[in-house]
C-alpha cells in the first residue's frame, strides 16, 4: 500500500497493490473508489481483494464514521465482473488467496458496523448493481443507469442479487430486472425505491459527503445496532447466496457460460439456443 504521488496533500490517499482501488479520507468518511475506468470499473479477482482490504481498513479506523463506495470517472460506478477477463482466461484473474471472493465482499459491506453510501456516478450494471443495492444508502448522479446483465453474458447472482433485490423492488420488478436485462435511468430507480436521492453529476460527491457528516454527528453505537438489526431480517439470504455462488462456480466452466463471455468480448449477440 503506497501513497499516490499525485494525491492532494490534504487527503490521505492510498492505492492498493493491484492499482485497482483508491482509498482516501475526507472528513469523517472513507471514500473507496474502483479505479478501472478503461473497463467501466468492472472488477477482477484482485479488485475484489483490494476492495475487501479497503473496507476493512475503514472498519478498523475509529475516525472513519461512514464509508462511500464509488467508481472512477463519470461513465460507470461498476459494471460487475470483468467479462473480457473471463473470456480471455475463463476466470476473473489471479488472486493472492487463489479464490474469487465476491461473496466475501458482499458480506463485508453488510457486516462493517458503519453506514455505507453508494455514490453511483454512472453505470451500475450486473455485479456493480448488486454492490450498490447492498450498500445502506444509494445516491446517484442524474445520468446514472441501472440494470442486470448476467443472463446476457452467461452469469447470474442467485443470492443477494436476486432475493435481496426483491425485498427492495418487489417480486415483479425484480424479476423484470433479471429476466429482461434492461437498463433503467436514475429517475426510474428513484421512483422504484432503489435510490435515496438523485443529484446533478457535479454535486454527487459533495452530497454524499454532506450525508456522511450528518451521520457522523449521530451515535455510532446506535447506528451499529440499527444496521445489524436491519440486516437480521435478511440474514438467512446469506445461506442462499453461498449456495448460489457454489452453483455459479460450476456454471462458469460450462460451454453456455463461455458463449456469453466470448460473445461479449467479440461484441456480438450470444447464441444460447443450443442450450435450451
Amino acid at each position: 500500500m503506497t501513497t499516490s504521488d499525485t494525491a492532494p496533500q490534504h487527503d490521505d490517499v492510498r492505492r492498493y497493490a493491484s492499482d485497482d482501488v483508491l482509498y482516501r479520507i475526507e472528513g469523517s468518511a472513507a471514500v473507496i473508489t474502483i479505479d478501472r475506468p478503461h473497463r467501466y470499473n468492472a472488477f477482477t479477482g484482485k479488485t475484489v481483494e483490494d476492495l475487501i482490504r479497503a473496507f476493512r481498513t475503514a472498519w478498523a479506523d475509529r475516525s472513519v464514521r461512514v464509508l462511500i463506495l464509488t467508481g472512477s470517472g463519470d461513465k460507470a460506478f461498476c459494471t460487475g465482473g470483468d467479462v473480457k477477463q473471463r473470456a480471455e482466461t475463463g476466470d476473473y484473474g489471479p488472486t493472492d488467496s487463489g479464490l474469487f471472493e465476491i461473496e466475501h465482499l458482499h458480506r463485508v459491506i453488510r457486516e462493517v458496523p458503519k453506514p455505507v453510501i453508494a455514490a453511483v456516478n454512472g453505470l451500475a450494471i450486473g455485479g456493480g448493481h448488486v454492490l450498490h443495492v447492498l450498500c445502506d444508502l444509494s445516491i446517484a448522479a442524474d445520468h446514472a443507469r441501472f440494470g442486470q446483465a448476467g443472463p446476457r453474458v452467461g452469469s447470474f447472482d442467485a443470492g443477494f442479487g436476486t432475493n435481496y433485490l426483491a425485498r427492495i423492488l418487489g417480486e415483479k420488478r425484480a424479476r423484470e430486472v433479471w429476466m429482461l436485462c434492461r437498463q433503467y435511468d436514475a429517475a426510474t430507480a428513484l421512483e422504484w425505491g432503489l435510490l435515496n436521492k438523485v443529484v446533478p453529476a457535479d454535486l454527487l460527491m459533495a452530497e454524499c459527503l454532506q450525508w456522511a457528516e450528518e451521520i457522523a454527528a449521530l451515535s455510532p453505537t446506535a447506528l451499529r445496532f440499527l444496521k445489524h438489526s436491519f440486516n437480521a431480517d435478511t440474514e438467512h439470504q446469506a445461506g442462499i447466496a453461498h449456495l448460489a455462488n457454489s452453483g455459479l462456480d460450476v456454471f462458469l466452466d460450462s460451454d453456455e457460460a463461455r458463449e456469453g463471455a466470448v460473445a461479449f468480448a467479440e461484441r456480438r449477440q450470444p447464441d444460447f439456443r443450443r442450450f435450451a
